[in-house]
């Protein structure tokens, strides 16, 4: 046999007998083709904010400069294309918008930057103010439109069917996050226990290649398995490339991995890295600064808002507008909360008649109907709007726009020692706790997420929970 034989031989032992290559097909929903319609909505979203944006900043009035406006468009999609971002959606579970925000205003400077130059070669001119609104315009608008695409493709587009291979304490975390998280837009359709997968299984790849073939329609293999071994990653890696599925493993070692870990690689060597060095001074400079700015802008501006709802609440029930509670705060040390009041008057003294707080299983309670709540502050905890009052609190320093949830005193007595990290960082307004489930969470859930953040706390990701506040705040999940 020839050389070039033996390579064919090879090719088509890796690409299998039964790998479809005919084309996909949106209309007949074929192959990959909710990756295919995700690209294209969100094309629509990049050229939809560019012109929006070339219009805003240039105006209607000044005709040439409109026109060369208007022969860039094809460029912003061209150049969004060099960015990657229409190729990181299908990579993994779950990717927003606020993900790639870096990336976007890059794209949108890069953009204009080469407006600027392309308008100037063409014997136009630009003032920097006009550059400057364009920059800021695209940035704002292809946040929005962005934002909206990916959601009306999740409202026209069905889940992904995956199927779940494995069993035990990481197939339940896995299915939870599915439960949580229904932006990840995946459904789970089917679980192969992983003893069938075992390297040491006889028919490990063909349990689950008949498994797949069973259900059909499969899209999707999430391993969440304690028994991967290379040998069984490579043979998964094999089927998956054969019927055209997604792979996504959840590694198995996820207590030797934590929270705080980075992935880096030299050459072909993989590194693991922990963050256990303390946060620069200079990112908590930034971060207090940008507390108070935001805090004390906010209080200005809101300031009508805030006197209505104090007002109304006075009306429709006795007692003050404020909820005044002893929190702990950074270190542990209490300080003085303030919140709208959402319930009557005697709510604290009232407490012992539903829930009792001796016999609790984790140092933490939610309920989801509390009979002590008011008219108005059902309304109040569902919009979140009975937490804007802690921007006090953040503009004197005992808060911060983002963190960990801030916890009755009491409550945190009862604390063990493991749970004392929470307190490493000062209890924030919205935190990740607040963004990836609220009241849905239970304590291990809680301090799983609040570890990650402040193991690895930066401004970045703050502004990333900012964001995402914003979204968990409309669609009201967990808020009770």
């Amino acid at each position: 046999m020839s050389t070039l034989d033996s390579l064919a031989s090879a090719r088509a032992a890796l690409a299998g007998p039964e790998r479809d290559a005919s084309p996909f097909s949106i209309v007949r929903r074929e192959g990959p083709w909710r990756d295919a319609l995700r690209r294209r909505m969100l094309a629509v979203a990049d050229l939809l904010a560019a012109a929006i944006a070339t219009v805003t900043a240039v105006g209607l009035a000044d005709g040439s400069s409109l026109v060369w406006c208007l022969a860039a468009l094809p460029g912003w999609i061209l150049l969004a294309k060099l960015h990657g971002l229409y190729d990181s959606d299908h990579r993994v579970l779950r990717h927003l918008t606020v993900d790639e925000l870096p990336t976007l205003a890059t794209w949108a400077l890069t953009g204009t930057a080469l407006f600027v130059l392309a308008v100037g070669a063409g014997e136009q001119t630009v003032t920097t103010w006009v550059a400057i609104k364009l920059w800021v315009a695209l940035v704002a608008g292809v946040v929005v439109l962005r934002t909206a695409a990916r959601g009306l493709w999740r409202r026209i587009v069905p889940p992904e069917r995956a199927l779940l291979v494995g069993s035990g304490a990481l197939e339940r975390a896995t299915l939870r996050k599915l439960e949580l998280f229904d932006d990840i837009h995946v459904e789970c359709v089917a679980t192969i226990d992983d003893s069938l997968t075992d390297p040491g299984h006889e028919a490990s790849g063909a349990a689950l290649e008949e498994r797949i073939l069973a259900i059909g329609n499969v899209d999707r293999v999430i391993v969440a398995s304690t028994h991967v071994a290379e040998s069984l990653i490579a043979e998964q890696v094999r089927l998956c490339r054969r019927h055209r599925l997604k792979l996504s493993v959840v590694p198995p070692a996820r207590g030797m991995f934590g929270t705080a870990v980075h992935l880096h690689h030299i050459a072909d060597l993989p590194l693991i890295e922990y963050s256990t060095w303390d946060t620069p001074r200079s990112s908590m400079l930034l971060k207090r600064v940008a507390d108070v700015a935001v805090a004390a802008v906010m209080l200005v501006v809101l300031s009508p808002v805030l006197l209505a709802i104090a007002a109304a609440i006075r009306l429709t029930s006795r007692g003050p507008a404020l909820f005044v509670q002893d929190r702990a705060g950074i270190g542990g040390r209490p300080f003085r909360m303030y919140k709208f009041r959402t319930m009557v008057r005697d709510a604290e003294d009232r407490l012992g008649d539903v829930v009792a707080v001796d016999d609790l299983v984790s140092p933490m309670f939610k309920l989801r109907r509390d009979p002590r709540m008011t008219g108005i502050g059902r309304f109040l905890r569902r919009t979140s709007i009975d937490e804007l009052p802690q921007l006090f609190n953040v503009l004197g320093g005992s808060m911060s726009l983002v963190g960990p949830r801030p916890e009755q005193v009491d409550l945190v007595d009862r604390y063990q020692t493991e749970h004392l990290f929470r307190l490493q960082a000062k209890p924030g307004m919205t935190g990740p706790m607040q963004v990836y489930g609220r009241g849905e969470l239970r304590f291990d859930e809680r301090l799983a997420v609040e570890r990650e953040y402040v193991e690895n706390l930066s401004l970045r990701r703050d502004l990333r929970l900012l964001l995402l506040t914003i979204s968990t705040v409309v669609r009201g999940r967990g808020a009770f």
